[in-house]
């Protein structure tokens, strides 16, 4: 595609989820748009996060169900895993949806891409892109953010993982895998090579994993993780890391582990490291102080509501500027975006009170606004509805019985929050995501018909028993005064006495 003229309407810096979204709809609507990515289309999600790792996910589970078939009557199968042929699978799935994200395919949806140069601000009007100098009315910052590496003595020069390097250059099983920190990505990780047979050990300085995540839910994929067999340290700190023996393979490490309780010193010795300790936003190097930008390294880049920053023709989206790291959000805040570009006389706000996520362990973990913890620091009244999937019929039928469904509600039925532990649980989350958007009470939703027998059916258990708690001690009252009135005396049929 041509580019005979640098002036555009908006130029978007970043190729990931947000980055893709905005150029797309921005393009589609008329405007003349230039993308400017240095490094691969699709970004985090696409090369190093979501995608590659929910392909070894889906290969872990298959491994596991193979184990174990005795479950289902069948003959068990306990084999070794070629873990490189697992992953060289992922990397073809990958690279099979990477055809979407391709600087060709949005060349041909009328968007200028820059490919492979680095986006930098000269003034809050102009960005370099390699020799080139574009102008334009609006920008959008979509850089992502990239793995945090904490200041451990030894780290930074001792070979180690991060999710940025861990999809394309492990190509062998290592012996044995320490993973630091226990979020979403060190626990998804860690049943994930357990299960391929790679002996994996979680190093968390927090109490418990998923700090996030409701009590209950933490303890039910804590066990789940313990009995495939990740062991599993809360309440420690990698202290020092050096390299370790040739004998455990190129990039083996020695850990210096301290226990936070008592103090207690220990030594560890890994074919492996994963470092999984959070996300740091990219705001180096984008020229942000040139345009006149707010951000701080850690927090990243400030916006208001409708997503503008401190300029207010220029907007940031995704991992950049959100504490929400999710491929989802980083969609939804560009579509925000294109609306208050197209539409700057009627901005709207991004709307953070209902946003999901889920943590794919085996059982999966999901979320939707208030938990207890949240809920209670923030001061409001509610009561919790709760269902075991033990007392769920498929779940039974598929022995998938690990998990619930928690509802946080008030007196009226309103849906505060809601959390899912179980198979499939980031897919039935949604029922209650779009319950809390539109104001769709439990009395709403235990009047819809949920197929049986389903997973999904047991989203309707807590407006069940919501129902109970309110109607039945009313229906209790009248009932008894209806069925407890003297009855009125009946006339003999005929040719018979009373």
């Amino acid at each position: 595609m041509s580019r005979s003229s640098s002036q555009y309407n908006v130029v978007v810096i970043g190729g990931g989820p947000g980055g893709l979204v905005a150029a797309a709809g921005l393009a589609g609507l008329g405007a003349r748009v230039a993308l400017v990515e240095r490094d691969r289309m699709g970004g985090d999600c696409l090369n190093t996060g979501c995608v590659p790792s929910k392909a070894l996910i889906a290969s872990a589970r298959v491994a596991h169900l193979q184990r174990h078939a005795d479950r289902f009557g069948l003959t068990p199968q306990d084999g070794d895993v070629d873990v490189g042929r697992v992953f060289e699978r992922m990397r073809r799935r990958r690279a099979q949806l990477a055809e979407h994200d391709s600087p060709e395919r949005f060349e041909s949806l009328g968007v200028h891409v820059y490919h492979g140069a680095s986006g930098v601000f000269l003034s809050p009007q102009m960005v370099k892109v390699g020799d080139e100098t574009l102008y334009a009315d609006r920008f959008v910052i979509a850089t992502g953010a990239r793995a945090l590496v904490p200041s451990i003595p030894g780290l930074k020069e001792t070979p180690h993982y991060t999710n940025e390097n861990f999809f394309d250059d492990l190509t062998t099983a290592p012996p044995s895998l320490a993973i630091m920190g226990g979020g979403p990505i060190g626990t998804e990780m860690a049943q994930a090579m357990s299960r391929l047979g790679v002996p994996t050990t979680i190093i968390e300085m927090r109490p418990h994993l998923l700090v996030r995540e409701d009590t209950d839910a933490i303890e039910i994929v804590s066990a789940a993780l313990t009995s495939d067999g990740v062991e599993i340290l809360t309440g420690h700190a990698a202290k020092e890391i050096v390299p370790g023996p040739i004998s455990l393979g190129p990039r083996s490490v020695r850990v210096t582990i301290e226990e936070q309780a008592t103090g207690k010193i220990l030594q560890r010795e890994f074919g492996a490291l994963l470092v999984a300790v959070g996300r740091a936003p990219n705001v180096q190097g984008l020229g942000l102080d040139a345009a006149g930008i707010d951000h701080d390294p850690r927090h990243g880049i400030k916006v208001d509501a409708t997503l503008q920053t401190s300029r207010k023709h220029i907007f940031a989206i995704g991992d950049v500027a959100s504490p929400y790291k999710f491929t989802h959000v980083a969609d939804a805040q560009a579509r925000t975006v294109i609306r208050n570009i197209l539409i700057p006389f009627k901005p709207v706000k991004f709307d953070t009170r209902v946003i999901p996520w889920c943590t794919y362990t085996d059982p999966e973990c999901a979320h939707v606004g208030q938990n207890e913890i949240s809920a209670r620091e923030t001061g409001l009244e509610f009561t919790v509805y709760k269902f075991e999937l033990a007392d769920l019929d498929r779940a039974v039928l598929e022995d998938v019985t690990e998990g619930f469904v928690k509802v946080l509600a008030d007196r009226r039925g309103r849906i505060l929050g809601a959390t899912v532990v179980g198979a499939g649980a980031g897919d039935w989350i949604h029922e209650y995501v779009t319950a809390m958007k539109h104001g769709i009470s439990l009395p709403d939703l235990a009047g819809m018909i949920h197929a049986y027998p389903t997973l999904g059916e047991a989203s309707r258990r807590p407006a069940d028993a919501f129902m109970r708690a309110r109607l039945t001690p009313l229906a209790r009252r009248i009932l008894g005064w209806r069925w407890g009135r003297p009855r009125p005396a009946q006339s003999s049929p005929p040719g018979q006495a009373n």
